[in-house]
């Protein structure tokens, strides 16, 4: 039976960085870099500049220079750690001295990077500390809860998902993982990075490929067509969407 077609998604969002750096240069190569990664940067010479940044936007981040005229980087620190919302912090500062590193972490910076960096290290420490501190959000299964899709069913506390025939459909962990970030989040729009976050946590690395493997294996045991899909469809830019009507009862 053919359904009528979903509506297009909304974009997907972006994961949003401020970048606070005084030397036009440096925040130039260092925003060119970023965006290159798919990110989306703000670009800011102090403190001023990023407070109306963030009265602005959600800002999932913020790369800070520890040298910055009038308000130093310690000092912005401090402030972001105690606000409302607390925002991570990854310190960038061309001092070594490992008194600045210590004085940065214990007032609140996830991270501390000393120039010069590495490129692909900035981008992995970026990553790492977006992870980690998305950790708070990952969906944890509920004990009792069941899913019904598309004729098939998925218990969440036993794992036991079945076709629309009945038949018992086997998951390993991680596709388990995958398929219940999927359902708990129906037709919307999910980052790679999202789903990678919500079933590998911590254990994941920067260039972590197994959601790839993941979503084709889960993909395949659905009977979802690899090449036209039609219940877990990819979209342009990164992201997936969940398409069929999730019902959910229990827990």
């Amino acid at each position: 039976m053919s359904s009528a077609p979903l509506p297009s998604p909304a974009p997907m969002p972006s994961t949003f960085i401020a970048l606070v750096e005084d030397d036009d240069d440096i925040r130039d190569l260092v925003g060119d870099l970023l965006e290159r990664e798919g990110y989306d940067v703000g670009r800011c010479r102090n403190g001023t500049e990023l407070d109306r940044l963030i009265e602005r936007r959600r800002v999932d981040l913020v790369l800070l220079d520890l040298m910055l005229p009038g308000e130093d980087g310690l000092s912005i620190c401090r402030r972001l750690h105690n606000a409302p919302v607390r925002l991570p912090v990854i310190m960038i500062t061309a001092k070594g001295d490992d008194i600045d590193r210590i004085l940065g972490l214990e007032i609140g910076a996830d991270d501390y990077l000393p120039k010069p960096f590495n490129p692909r290290e900035l981008v992995a420490r970026v990553r790492a500390v977006l992870r980690r501190t998305r950790e708070a959000h990952r969906p944890a299964p509920v004990s009792g809860r069941h899913y019904r899709f598309s004729g098939w069913t998925l218990d969440a506390g036993s794992r036991a998902l079945s076709d629309p025939q009945g038949q018992s459909v086997e998951l390993t962990g991680g596709e388990f993982s995958l398929l219940l970030a999927l359902l708990d989040h129906p037709q919307r729009v999910l980052t790679r990075d999202q789903l990678l976050d919500w079933t590998r946590g911590r254990d994941a690395g920067p260039f972590d490929r197994t959601i790839d493997v993941q979503l084709s294996r889960l993909r395949r045991k659905l009977g979802d067509d690899p090449k036209h899909p039609d219940m877990i469809r990819t979209v342009r830019g990164g992201g997936y969407l969940f398409a069929p009507t999730v019902e959910t009862s229990g827990g």
